[in-house]
């Protein structure tokens, strides 16, 4: 017999998003529970950097959502019980040439615009900013509000923080069916151990947000894009920002399904250095591409040539949840009441988390949102489905 159990709201989902909103959510007074088929952080979140950006945003709502969520994470930081690793290490965006340093320049006088801290720094002096850079770049821009956290550590002192305030958590059973009302509203999921009845269902389950908006009767064109990520040997602090090449933001904004490289370094309290990225569509083939992990080391060690002679302990790789126009789906969902989207965020979803979360729960008890909702209206793609 399944067991029951009552709740305002059922988060699917215990990645760092679905922790974000549980942990908002049960704060904001509702009775939550979150159920997923794994182990917390066990999908998307467990195979990310934890990057926390702005650098990487133009202006624009998802620029927005990761302000807000920068000044969430750095109360995280204080506020949870425990340590998340949270660093605000500072990005630095580099140019390789005066075309990459005029773009790059127009992209942070308009980040500028919009409230983030950008300060150009010429090519004479990276060296005081990075001393083990490559010569012969043409400038970047340090962008000192980029943070850092350790992402299974987040979610997992996120959801015990939820839990302390009175959520329950139901981990290693798969959601069977979201159930629905005869009028079309939701009313709750099945697992493979229980019935949790709720008129709000989160669907926060990352790249598999897909499969479960199909469960509830609807539709969302979430896609895996698979990425890859270096680990080195321990090392002393050669890497004391997050160093990307501006290449880097052109990759994260294209459409492309084929391979994309661009150099991402950084370093880490441990001592390993992180190198990455990796970006290409491939549904969930979890093969190892040597292609791309040459392609990462050569451009790693262009960027940093004392890197050269460094070891590589190990390489992993994880899935993106990526949605068509590069915005989140974030709120409620008017084709199936009562259901609810916190997934799409792509590389950016641990960095983005918190606003999501508070959002979320903004949503679910009426309160004002912080921000406009409108731009990831988890139905905007509703008319390409139809003309597809």
């Amino acid at each position: 017999m399944l067991m029951r159990q009552t709740v305002d709201a059922v988060v699917i989902g215990a990645g760092v998003v679905g922790a974000a909103c549980a942990y908002y959510a049960t704060r904001a007074g509702l009775a939550v529970a979150v159920v997923d088929r794994g182990s917390p952080a066990g999908g998307t979140t467990g195979a990310g950097e934890g990057n926390l950006l702005v650098s990487d945003k133009p202006p624009g709502p998802e620029l927005d959502l990761a302000q807000l969520s920068a000044s969430l994470w750095r109360d995280l930081a204080a506020q949870l019980p425990e340590g998340i690793e949270y660093e605000a290490k500072g990005g630095v965006v580099v140019a390789a040439d005066d075309t990459e340093w005029s773009a790059l320049r127009r992209m942070a006088a308009g980040q500028a615009a919009a409230g983030v801290v950008a300060r150009e720094v010429p090519a004479d002096q990276l060296p005081d900013l990075e001393p083990h850079l490559a010569p012969g770049l043409a400038g970047a821009v340090h962008y000192p509000q980029d943070a850092q956290v350790q992402p299974a550590l987040a979610a997992s002192r996120l959801l015990r923080a939820a839990q302390s305030a009175g959520a329950t958590l139901h981990l290693r059973e798969a959601v069977t069916e979201v159930l629905v009302t005869p009028a079309g509203r939701i009313d709750g999921v099945r697992t493979s151990h229980r019935e949790l009845k709720a008129p709000v269902v989160v669907n926060a389950t990352g790249t598999w947000s897909a499969q479960i908006a199909a469960l509830a009767g609807t539709t969302l064109p979430v896609m895996p894009r698979k990425g890859f990520v270096l680990v080195t040997e321990p090392l002393p602090r050669v890497v004391r920002h997050k160093v990307y090449a501006a290449a880097y933001v052109a990759d994260v904004a294209s459409d492309s399904a084929s391979l994309q490289t661009s150099p991402v370094v950084e370093g880490t309290p441990a001592g390993p250095v992180l190198i990455g990225s990796s970006r290409e569509r491939t549904g969930f083939d979890r093969t190892l591409s040597t292609e791309a992990l040459q392609r990462m080391a050569d451009s790693a060690v262009t960027l940093f040539p004392v890197l050269a002679q460094v070891s590589v302990l190990r390489a992993y790789h994880g899935f993106r949840p990526y949605l068509p126009d590069h915005l989140p789906a974030i709120g409620a969902d008017p084709r199936v009441p009562g259901l609810h989207h916190a997934c799409g965020h792509e590389g950016a979803g641990i960095g983005l988390a918190p606003a999501t979360g508070l959002l979320l729960a903004q949503a679910l008890t009426g309160e004002e949102p912080s921000l406009d909702l409108a731009p990831f209206r988890p139905d905007r793609f509703e008319s390409e489905v139809q003309h597809a």
